[in-house]
């Protein structure tokens, strides 16, 4: 039966590759044909459990074969994601890593390459865009809008971005915490009425909070998928909490302070804008980006529009300073489900059109940015950073809902509304630091530090072992006094510490490893290992046995001279 396969087509607004219906004329045929919707696909498809495994046919997600009320599990990714690549031989299924659980990770290798390994992938000589889904297993609308997009790149859509780009999907990735479906997780997004998956993974453990310590294994199978295909952009799909906005969508380039100016530039004056533009010519609906009305009474705080954390503890930050481009979307977890799947399928499709277009440009600014990287030796990056306010405010779409409930536990869910409330406001949504520090020729991390040594290993920092003793003039920091959180974050106590750096001459023993600066993850080097930095191994309780007031942090500089 080939009509459910028309419809779900308009249900997303897409009516061509060719674009040849008006975007008001889309929108309203998408919601006129979406009533119509249930009536039309096979009654077997409601009302009536499928096997986990089970792809209906036509080819339908979890969400589209259900009428919205469930998504699709990880057997049911599985089944999917094959299918597709068998119907194409530019779409290859591969894995690049696993969960606690053990459950393989899917990638779709999609473009006109024959081999679909790292090495295959890089000798193409196109620009790679890594695109993720359900990072968060509650927040799983881009998983459904990615296999969606495969699915029309399977049936030859979308056909001529392979002219500059090979795409890596990834639709899945905490799929431990996908598994772990619970009708109450997420209870005031609107739906999937079915239930969906938990935020953190079988560790317990927010994945978006570990892209520099490492701790899940997702997390490592993700940092070894950058190290080895090294894709060009990575998109990070997401769904919003908390404020009532006027937005179907939200998102944000990389916010780390020590992101590359070219690339952040480029992201917020060309590539952000286009997409928005294309969003909405083609739907009507209205991007922005990522923010909230959050403020803390009585703080002092001004209320404004505030973006989340500038840390590259999460996943688009970390791309930043890895001098790749990174996007994270956040769809409106008051839009409906089919809503957020849509909006998130447009927010990817706008993405790779300008990447297809800018690919050369795209790949230009990232080889200058890690030449940049290789010569950041005495200049100085952040330590710590705080929001910055625009210089005028800006006009905010402020949203309203509606109460809905879940027919399956009567809970309350928000609707969001058509209505749109443009309000003034300062917008907080850049960094500011507070606090700096010199960039050295290279660090000197004590022979003990073997965690430290490792993680550096698992990011692709480069490093190398001193063979024999010798003596060098350093610069040491030591420890004034150490503070330790009183509550256990993310399964760690963080810690700050304080102190000051003096030069003087140090013995260097065998087995000292030493990390040079004249590389490309010179600005994740630094991060990770800059005692004061407020997202590395200190920050992150790596050195709680070796770090004491009184004693030598034991992580050294070359001095300013060694060059």
């Amino acid at each position: 039966m080939e009509l459910p396969c028309v419809l779900s087509r308009f249900t997303r607004g897409v009516v061509s590759p060719q674009r040849a219906v008006s975007p008001q004329r889309t929108v309203s045929l998408r919601r006129a044909v979406s009533l119509l919707l249930p009536a039309l696909l096979p009654a077997s498809l409601f009302g009536q459990s499928l096997e986990p495994g089970d792809v209906s046919e036509p080819l339908l997600t979890r969400a589209e074969a259900t009428g919205f009320r469930e998504t699709t599990r990880y057997a049911g990714v599985m089944a999917f994601v094959r299918s597709v690549a068998e119907a194409d031989p530019r779409i290859q299924l591969t894995t690049y890593g696993y969960t606690f659980e053990g459950r393989p990770l899917p990638l779709l290798v999609v473009g006109d390459v024959d081999d679909p390994s790292p090495e295959g992938v890089r000798r193409s000589g196109k620009t790679r865009v890594y695109v993720q889904g359900g990072i968060h297993a509650g927040e799983i609308a881009g998983k459904e809008a990615l296999l969606i997009l495969l699915r029309e790149l399977s049936r030859g859509e979308h056909a001529h971005w392979s002219d500059s780009l090979v795409l890596l999907v990834a639709p899945l990735f905490n799929a431990d915490g996908n598994e772990r479906v619970n009708l109450r997780n997420r209870r005031r997004q609107h739906g999937p009425v079915g239930g969906m998956g938990q935020r953190y993974n079988a560790l317990g453990l927010d994945l978006n909070r570990d892209q520099m310590k490492l701790d899940g294994p997702e997390s490592r199978s993700l940092v070894r998928l950058y190290n080895q295909y090294d894709p060009h952009v990575s998109v990070d799909l997401h769904t919003t909490n908390g404020t009532r906005h006027g937005y179907h969508l939200t998102y944000a380039p990389p916010l780390s302070p020590n992101t590359p100016r070219a690339m952040d530039a480029f992201l917020r004056e060309e590539w952000l804008p286009a997409m928005t533009r294309g969003v909405k010519d083609e739907t009507g609906w209205d991007f922005y980006y990522y923010g909230g009305t959050y403020w803390r009474r009585g703080s002092g705080q001004e209320q404004g529009w505030y973006t989340f954390d500038h840390r590259p503890r999460f996943v688009s930050n970390y791309i930043g300073i890895r001098n790749r481009f990174g996007v994270l979307g956040e769809a409106y977890a008051y839009a409906t489900f089919r809503d957020r799947i849509d909006a998130s399928y447009w927010l990817v499709v706008e993405l790779l059109e300008f990447a297809h277009t800018r690919a050369s440009e795209i790949r230009s600014l990232t080889r200058e940015a890690d030449a940049r990287s290789r010569s950041l030796v005495g200049d100085s990056l952040a330590l710590r950073a705080v929001h910055e306010r625009s210089s005028e405010p800006v006009t905010i779409l402020m949203g309203e809902v509606e109460e809905d409930r879940n027919p399956f536990t009567g809970e309350i869910m928000l609707r969001r509304t058509d209505v749109q409330n443009p309000v003034e406001m300062y917008e907080y949504g850049t960094f500011q630091p507070t606090e700096w520090a010199r960039v050295p020729s290279a660090y000197y991390v004590s022979a003990e530090l073997a965690e430290v040594r490792e993680r550096l290993q698992a990011h692709g920092i480069r490093i190398r072992e001193l063979e024999e003793a010798r003596s060098a003039e350093v610069e040491v920091f030591t420890v004034d006094s150490v503070r330790t959180a009183e509550r256990e974050y993310q399964g760690r106590s963080p810690q700050e510490v304080w102190g000051s750096w003096q030069i003087r001459e140090e013995a260097l023993e065998p087995g000292t490893v030493v990390v040079p600066m004249d590389q490309p993850l010179a600005r994740l080097a630094f991060t990770l290992l800059e005692p004061r930095s407020d997202d590395g191994f200190v920050a992150w309780a790596f050195l709680t046995d070796v770090l004491e007031a009184g004693h030598t942090y034991p992580v050294m500089k070359a001095s300013p001279e060694a060059r």
